[in-house]
């Protein structure tokens, strides 16, 4: 037998393989699981002691961001900040992208950037970005104010945040004061 026999049988192989896993695809994609408990046997079992929960990862504590700006180190931020590039400028009058320019945000205004069009929250929320409002959005924006239009799912680590406000900080022409 030739090697190009070997080569058709593998090829039929894939072929196969290939075929399988797209009718797996578009079957999983038409058919859904029911969620009704309709016909649904009840199964009791005998009585065991219950099992502790896993414990899961112990949640960061509650971190005042405005005792990290201080010593947050704006380089770092800047470095961070390449995650929101793709839809943010800093430059002083520079345009709005998918989301609005970010030069000189902290203590302006939220929701107020000219030329930019917020989500009805945000337009509703109001109030000034602050060191702590900063932080609290950056850690996960969906959560501090629902209904946002911004889909970044956030920034996990204080000390990011913390890096990324010294940075936004400093684009200014007059940089808001450290926090005490």
């Amino acid at each position: 037998m030739s090697a190009m026999f070997f080569n058709k049988v593998a090829g039929a192989g894939l072929l196969v393989a290939l075929v399988l896993v797209a009718i797996s695809t578009i079957g999983n994609a038409l058919v859904h699981p029911r969620d009704s408990d309709e016909g649904a046997a009840v199964v009791t079992a005998a009585a065991k002691p219950e099992a502790a929960p896993k414990a899961s990862e112990p949640a960061e504590p509650p971190v005042q961001i405005a005792a990290l700006i201080g010593t947050a180190d704006p380089a770092a931020g800047t470095k961070v900040f390449k995650k929101c590039r793709s839809c943010h400028t800093v430059d002083k009058g520079g345009k709005n992208k998918i989301g609005p320019n970010l030069w000189d945000v902290v203590n302006s205004e939220a929701g107020k950037r000219p030329g930019f069009s917020y989500s009805k929250a945000m337009a509703a929320k109001g109030g000034t970005w602050t060191y702590e409002t900063l932080g609290a959005f950056l850690a996960k924006p969906k959560k501090y104010l629902p209904g946002t239009k911004m889909a970044f799912a956030g920034l996990k680590k204080a000390k990011d945040r913390a890096a990324v406000i010294a940075y936004l900080r400093s684009l200014s022409d007059s940089p808001a004061p450290l926090p005490q």
